[in-house]
């Protein structure tokens, strides 16, 4: 029974790499495969390239380039317009994080609402399990990063309190 358990993890973990992957453009856009955690590991050291938060960020259904956006990937709408001008240069190492971290926290949040449009709607909703903030403004800073992803878990699994 446990080594059945075991073999389903690294499937599973492998399924929700591939859908962050594909919300930063997939292996087009970093220009790599990956395969495994180890694998972004070494793609974020380098820095994602620039593109890779264009694709995410153009492909957002709901949330719009704001102030609430430039907090969860870590870089103001100015830089990020001035980054476009030099679209080889990679992200830094903490921009790099912060874009990956988003593009996970939507993908489960697709996962657990069920549409992208859902997952975004409700990122930018005030939530009773959050005392009432919005999950997207709470993406700034590593606890609050975990504040939602364990309200993201509740609510995969009923426990809303």
């Amino acid at each position: 029974m446990a080594l059945a358990a075991e073999r389903a993890l690294p499937e599973a973990n492998g399924t929700e790499l591939q859908k962050v992957v594909e919300l930063l453009g997939g292996t087009r856009v970093l220009s790599r495969r990956l395969t495994s955690a180890l694998d972004a590991h070494e793609l974020l050291l380098g820095g994602l390239p620039a593109s890779a938060l264009d694709y995410l960020v153009g492909n957002l259904v709901v949330i719009g380039k704001n102030e609430s956006l430039e907090k969860a990937v870590g870089m103001s709408l100015r830089t990020w317009q001035r980054r476009k001008d030099a679209p080889s240069k990679p992200l830094s190492q903490e921009q790099s994080g912060r874009a990956w971290k988003f593009a996970e926290i939507l993908a489960k949040a697709t996962d657990v609402l069920g549409t992208q449009a859902e997952a975004e709607q409700w990122l930018e909703r005030p939530a009773i399990g959050l005392d009432q903030r919005r999950p997207i403004d709470l993406l700034g800073t590593p606890a609050g990063v975990e504040l939602v992803e364990d309200y993201l878990e509740r609510l995969e699994y009923g426990v809303y309190a």
